[in-house]
């Protein structure tokens, strides 16, 4: 059985079953067996289907974000913008996919020579907890629009959200065979990787995780895209629009708890601002409330584990330790469940804690700078390259952080997302390969060269 805890009352929920090995190796291969015929339909076919998947994500909406209130904590509001936004990934691909897709011609000594992107096979999407729907999609609608079957391994945390995603899946016409839900402990889940008719593998989570499941997919000679742990720094220079600036890094951070790979969570400050900026953001962290998820009033719910709430604060107290000081929060609630409130932590310096390891929770490491120069060495000074931002009204200075920035995305005067139509992803311990845009649908299929006299 998958046992799982209510973040917010630490009580355990109902547990839910799980697959033995010999049951999920023949789920695959009832998802590899349907291949050949999801990948006969034509893309006005699959189109239709995923229109139908995003239709159905809709109107499950609030089953879905209520599960995931209940599992992982999030508040029902951004659950509610969660499935959304899983909808509308599954309209895009819906509606260019198959442009993305589209054969290409190149010269050669042929009469007739191009590049065709024909479907893999089975990809396997290991999954977490964090944005269990979101995260699934958009690996589900790329990869089955291309002619791919998948089968996905949701995180222990959330088994009753992934069975009704998967089941409004079902409800929207996928076959059985061309998508299942592996419901198996993440000790399971590198046997899956093995399995000879899985093709390919999509893994989320910790750089840490992302290694193990990196170095076993190669083993396997089976390609794999990786997007892991994120310490994103954000650059406020003096001449950005502080309240605009101010209010967004805040968003950023708190998102989930702070429980965002791509969340703001090294702030560089121009000197010159640098005390009226620690004071406007600790006025803003104090005001935001902690509950229940499922109360609209409440801005954070909880933590998604015990485990993770203590490695938070070990690094909140770590850094203190170490001559940050704390402008508003770390300190660990009394009250019942996984809750943390949020931080803000300033003077932080390379070498702290909240400096070096990603921290995945509402904490937030400010650290002041003299110019545009040192700010860009201490963003890139870091093993992760996922998001980075920077807020600036001077062209010369955006010009300059675009051409230094060491990561997948860059946000200028605005907040680092994912977004459907833009490739999604980092370098370093951040991770390899593409989601999302048309970058993401060409991750899982054969660029076939095709020569004819």
């Amino acid at each position: 059985m998958l046992e799982t805890i209510n973040p917010t009352t630490g009580q355990a929920l109902p547990p839910s079953p799980s697959l033995s090995l010999e049951q999920a190796h023949a789920i695959i291969d009832k998802v590899a067996n349907g291949f050949t015929e999801w990948k006969a339909k034509s893309f006005a076919k699959r189109t239709a289907v995923l229109k139908a998947v995003a239709a159905s994500l809709r109107d499950n909406q609030n089953e879905l974000a209520n599960l995931m209130a209940l599992e992982m904590g999030k508040p029902i509001k951004e659950g509610l913008a969660e499935v959304e936004k899983s909808a509308w990934c599954a309209d895009y691909y819906a509606e260019h996919g198959a442009d993305f897709l589209a054969s290409e011609s190149l010269e050669s000594d042929a009469s007739h020579s191009y590049v065709q992107y024909p479907p893999l096979g089975t990809v396997l999407g290991i999954l977490p907890w964090n944005a269990p729907v979101w995260l699934a999609l958009r690996f589900l609608a790329p990869a089955l629009m291309a002619g791919n079957t998948c089968v996905l391994k949701a995180d222990p945390n959330v088994p009753a959200t992934a069975n009704k995603l998967v089941e409004c899946l079902y409800q929207a016409g996928v076959p059985e065979n061309a998508v299942a839900n592996l419901a198996v402990p993440n000790s399971v889940a590198s046997k899956m990787i093995d399995h000879p008719k899985v093709k390919a593998v999509s893994f989320t989570g910790s750089s840490k995780a992302g290694q193990f499941i990196a170095s076993q997919a190669a083993a396997g000679l089976k390609p794999a895209v990786l997007e892991l742990g994120g310490s994103d720094p954000c650059i406020l220079m003096a001449d950005a629009d502080l309240e605009k600036a101010l209010d967004i890094i805040t968003l950023s951070r708190m998102i989930n708890a702070g429980q965002s790979c791509i969340a703001v969570k090294r702030l560089f400050v121009e000197k010159s601002i640098y005390n009226e900026v620690c004071e406007a953001l600790r006025q803003r962290f104090s005001k935001l409330k902690c509950g229940d998820p499922r109360d609209e009033n409440n801005n954070l719910g909880p933590l998604a584990r015990e485990d993770l709430r203590d490695q938070l604060h070990r690094q909140v107290s770590q850094s203190i330790d170490a001559g940050a000081r704390c402008l508003t929060g770390g300190d660990l609630p009394s009250r019942s469940g996984f809750f943390y409130p949020p931080t803000l932590l300033v003077d932080v310096k390379p070498g702290m804690t909240v400096f070096e390891e990603e921290t995945f929770g509402p904490v937030l490491s400010v650290t002041p700078i003299e110019t545009i120069d040192q700010a860009l060495e201490l963003a890139n000074d870091t093993e992760y390259g996922l998001g980075a931002s920077i807020w600036t009204s001077n062209q010369a200075t955006i010009d300059r952080a675009i051409k230094t920035l060491e990561s997948g995305q860059i946000a200028v005067n605005g907040i680092v997302k994912s977004d459907p139509r833009l490739p999604s992803g980092g370098i370093g311990k951040s991770g390899y390969g593409r989601e999302l845009g048309p970058q993401g649908i060409r991750e899982f299929v054969n660029v076939q060269q095709i020569w004819i006299a």
